[in-house]
Parts: C-alpha cells; structure tokens; sequence
C-alpha cells in the first residue's frame, strides 16, 4: 500500500485533468477485472464479480485540488483561482507544478496584517522575466497542482493529493485480493468531485447501483486545539454517519460496522459538520440508492501535506472485502 500511494499521490491530477491518474490506474487494475471502461465524462470503471448479483458500487475520486491561471501580467508573474476548497493561509511560500513540468512558488502581495490575506493578493512565480517568457511556459487556463516528494515515517504517510488517492488505491487493491464475490461490483474512479461532485453522479446514473459505498478521505480531531471531532489518525478506518452531503443509510451503516466486528476490524464513526464525498451524489440517483462513506482520517486536508496512517488504509481494504464476500442484502 506504501508504494501504491505514493506512485498515485505524485500523479498531476486536478479536477478536469485526471487523465493521467485515469492511465496509470487503468494498467494497475485490468489484469484483474472482468471489464474496464471510461465513460464520457471520463470515469474510469472496471466490474468485477458474478451477473445478476446485487449491484454494488464503489467510488473513490481521482481529481485532486488545484489553481488555475486566471492572468499573466507585464512582469511574468501569474494571478490564479483556487480550483477545489483550498484555505488560503496554506499558499504562501508553497510550490506548485503544472503539467508539462513547470514549477512555480506562490508569492504575496505587502500585507498590512495577516487578515488581508486573500487569493487575490497572491501570484505565482514561475521564474520568468516578462509576460512573453512566462506565455512559453503557462497560458491562462493551465492547472497546477501542490509540488511535493512523499514521505514515510513509518506507519504514517506525509504526501499531497492523499485525498482521494489513498481511496483510489484502496479500490485497487481491494479489486486485486478479491478472489470471488457473489455481488456484481463496479470500480469506480471518478472525477470532477472536488468542485462539485460530479463525476459520481454521471456514473451513477449509468450503472445504476442498487447500493453506493464512496472511498474517500476526512478530517481529524486529534491535533492541538482541533475542531472537536471523533476521529483520529491510526485509530481505525471511519464510518461516516453525515456529512453535508449524505445522511448514511442505517442499512449500510449496519452492512458496514457489522463487517468490521466480524473481523476485528478497529473503525471508528465520523459525523462531519462540512464538506462531501462522492455518495453525496449516487444516493441521490435516479429513485435514489441507500449509500455510505468509509472514509480514512487525514491530517490537514487539501494541503501540500497531508498526512494518513497506513494501516488505516489496509484495514479499509479488509473492511471491503468482507462486505463483498457475501450476496448483499439491505432488508
């Protein structure tokens, strides 16, 4: 899992630039689906499984947070918008790379106080002397992404974009060590989640689930003076009760914790004040899907370094492949 996340992790891939991520996926997962196949808002989805079993599917979003060139001025340097939630106060000083290699700092404006700081006071500096030179490199519209090596302190994984790559490679691998399932399950590795969870919803509608799990990451509450939340790094994979987006069907709540006590499984439960995963959207498909979230604590999220627990991650794996080592049935 250590190296499955960092080769996905240092993969460029904001919101309506996945295909790399898509590519790299594709290869990992084919040897071992029954068939894989990219829809038309570029999805990637692979089934695994027997026909005619309860339609199960999994989601986890490829896309990562970003910013994007809104303005090259006289001097080179670029102004940009935040493509995803991005806090402001993680920007400056902080290096960003765009697709075709180009690497950037993010500068500031002279502030009067802290408080001033806003995206619209900050740039980014690609090194160029002039608006030409910089035009050779970037051009408006071009997407950057956080520029940063992984690191691995031992159970623990320091690295950018883990949200919602380490739930990418938890679907691969739990794809991978399934030996058989009587459901008929459907890989799903979306993207367009972070600006408004859309992928998911397309997929949805197209598969048809008759049961929605999303893969996904959330916040913790276990560093200084946190915001008071039930979750912690290393303490278990979480089971999302709500969010802003989703309300947990009690089923597969039940599917989900009753899976984990059987196998001894630690997990914890999450009841987020904020934010959504891709759930959010496949529960409310077609005459709607009873749907969950198993989600894997993360430190700082949307961050250039985001920090998770591997064994977390591990554990999601056996978590999932309980749940489909039997027919599902949400009675």
């Amino acid at each position: 899992m250590n190296d499955l996340i960092g080769e996905l992790t240092q993969i460029h891939g904001p919101s309506g630039n996945e295909e790399w991520v898509r590519e790299a996926i594709r290869a990992l997962i084919e040897p071992h689906a029954n068939q894989v196949w990219t829809d038309a808002l570029g999805n990637l989805i692979a089934s695994a499984g027997r026909e005619g079993g309860t339609r199960v599917m999994l989601s986890a979003h490829m896309d990562e947070v970003g910013v994007m060139v809104t303005h090259v001025d006289e001097e080179g340097f670029l102004r940009f918008d935040r493509v995803g939630s991005i806090n402001p106060y993680f920007l400056p000083g902080r290096r960003v790379v765009f697709a075709n290699g180009t690497v950037g700092t993010i500068g500031t404006e002279r502030l009067d106080s802290i408080k001033d700081l806003e995206v619209s006071r900050l740039f980014i500096d690609i090194g160029a002397r002039n608006r030409s030179s910089a035009l050779e490199k970037v051009r408006v519209g071009d997407l950057a992404t956080f520029w940063g090596p992984v690191h691995n302190m031992g159970d623990t994984i320091l690295a950018k974009s883990l949200d919602d790559r380490i739930g990418c490679a938890v679907l691969v691998q739990t794809l991978k060590e399934l030996q058989e399932t009587p459901n008929l399950v459907f890989f799903v590795f979306t993207v367009q989640e972070e600006v408004g969870i859309r992928g998911a919803r397309t997929a949805a509608y197209g598969l048809d689930p008759e049961v929605g799990i999303a893969v996904d990451v959330t916040a913790t509450g276990d560093t200084p003076k946190a915001r008071r939340l039930e979750v912690s790094v290393g303490k278990g994979v979480a089971v999302k009760i709500k969010d802003r987006s989703v309300m947990t069907h009690p089923a597969v709540k039940k599917l989900l914790v009753d899976a984990a006590e059987e196998q001894g499984i630690p997990y914890q439960f999450e009841v987020l004040e904020f934010g959504g995963t891709d759930a959010g959207a496949i529960h409310l498909t077609r005459e709607g899907v009873p749907s969950g979230v198993l989600s894997i604590p993360v430190r700082y999220v949307h961050s250039p370094s985001e920090m998770a627990s591997l064994e977390d991650a591990e554990n999601c794996v056996r978590l999932l492949k309980q749940v489909l080592s039997r027919p599902i049935r949400l009675d």
